[in-house]
């Protein structure tokens, strides 16, 4: 790769930034919305399914073309195409042309974008700030700090305003949001693809389909992040089956309006922004693996007093501490993720593994509404609360100080962070 370096992490960082304010605006109005068509949990869990879709149907192949594409190029240019359909989305909403049936479609071409957008920044980041730990790790927490800050914090209290205000302001919002990213990331100089001059003849022979094979073999032999992997989808599965009824949850057992929708989502912000200025610390105290795993077995056990809340304040602080573990687990493991995998492999290994772990969400939308159909709105936060930390201990015999050494120790660093 031929990379330009200095500015460019941090265009990427302000760019990322302002792209997921306008998903957090979008992320609170669009449950909304869909809330404001039908009361059915199943349907409005459709929403979230068609939106988590592409995971499943194309992670792996925007994998595949990002390791044979420009990685800046095709994340500004998807940008520019989800402004168009966000604007289109505003339009709808304000003519009252909405539907489930829309806001599904919106919902699936937007997650076909994010498969590229997402892939394509967590690949580039070595390439900006290098691969070495610490510094991976501080790069890693201020990326997902601020998409705390912007998604999390300040996006959801003000989509919930803005929806308040008129139901078409907030994805007009996030259309803006896309237009600014695309701009930034396309300002960002250099090449963040493969050089033709360093492909080997055999490689440039190789289909998509085997490309695909390598990068998935090449995980499923890796026994640190074959083990990571299944644990997330196991988290994600559980974790987005109470994400997808979680507005008929705030609303009808918490009491919430809009705002204090916007607002409980806003609680696990409060402790994301906290713990991606301690990931990095707290995993050299603890270590790597010790933070991988006991992480997700606390927050599952918050994330159960969550569902079975009553009061709005607790179930905020508990929002609160499930946030604060989730941002330490994903610094922690992003950074150990692109360590660990070669770069022409990277967008590959990253797109099989987000099959795995996000390909389960549209999956457990699904099970979230029949799950609150069946045994009411606190099944599906219930069922992850007990679920989830048998998964995480399960896999310590593969995900453990020695192990976490060994694989950094194959692949030519440091087995000491």
């Amino acid at each position: 790769m031929r990379v330009a370096r200095g500015s460019g992490f941090a265009r990427l960082l302000t760019a990322s930034a302002i792209s997921n304010l306008g998903d957090g605006v979008y992320a609170t109005a669009l449950p909304l919305l869909a809330a404001t068509l039908t009361r059915d949990p199943l349907l409005v869990s459709v929403v979230s399914f068609a939106e988590w879709l592409p995971w499943l149907l194309f992670g792996l192949l925007s994998g595949a073309l990002l390791d044979r594409w420009d990685r800046r190029r095709v994340m500004w240019t998807v940008d520019a195409g989800r402004f168009v359909v966000v604007a289109g989305l505003a339009a709808a909403v304000l003519l009252d042309e909405a539907s489930i049936a829309l806001l599904a479609v919106v919902g699936f071409l937007l997650g076909t974008g994010q498969t590229l957008v997402d892939t394509g920044a967590q690949s580039i980041l070595p390439a900006l700030v290098s691969r070495d730990a610490r510094r991976l790790q501080r790069a890693n927490g201020r990326m997902v700090g601020a998409r705390v800050v912007t998604q999390e914090l300040a996006g959801p209290p003000a989509g919930g305003f803005l929806f308040s205000v008129a139901a078409w302001v907030p994805f007009a919002v996030d259309a803006l949001s896309f237009a600014a990213g695309s701009a930034l990331v396309a300002s960002i100089r250099g090449r963040f693809g493969p050089v033709a001059d360093d492909l080997d003849p055999e490689r440039r022979r190789t289909t998509l389909r085997t490309e695909i094979g390598e990068g998935l073999r090449w995980l499923a032999a890796h026994r640190v992040l074959r083990a990571t992997a299944a644990m997330v989808s196991v988290v994600n599965l559980l974790a987005s089956a109470g994400g997808a009824v979680m507005v008929l949850f705030a609303q009808e057992k918490l009491g919430l309006d809009a705002l204090g929708f916007g607002l409980l989502l806003s609680g696990s912000a409060v402790g994301g922004v906290l713990g991606s200025l301690v990931a990095a610390r707290i995993a050299r105290v603890v270590g790597t693996a010790r933070v991988t795993v006991w992480t997700m077995v606390l927050s599952a056990l918050a994330y159960l007093v969550f569902g079975l809340s009553t009061a709005p304040w607790l179930a905020g602080v508990m929002f609160g501490l499930v946030g604060l573990l989730t941002v330490v687990f994903n610094v922690v493991l992003e950074s150990l993720r692109q360590a660990l995998t070669p770069d022409r492999l990277l967008g590959r290994v990253i797109g099989a593994f987000r099959l795995f772990s996000f390909g389960v969400v549209p999956i457990g939308s699904l099970l979230g509404g029949v799950l609150a159909r069946s045994f009411g709105l606190r099944a599906p936060f219930v069922v992850a609360g007990v679920v989830i930390p048998v998964a995480a201990l399960l896999c310590l015999r593969a995900v453990n100080t020695r192990t976490v050494a060994e694989a950094r120790a194959a692949a030519g660093l440091d087995p000491g962070p």
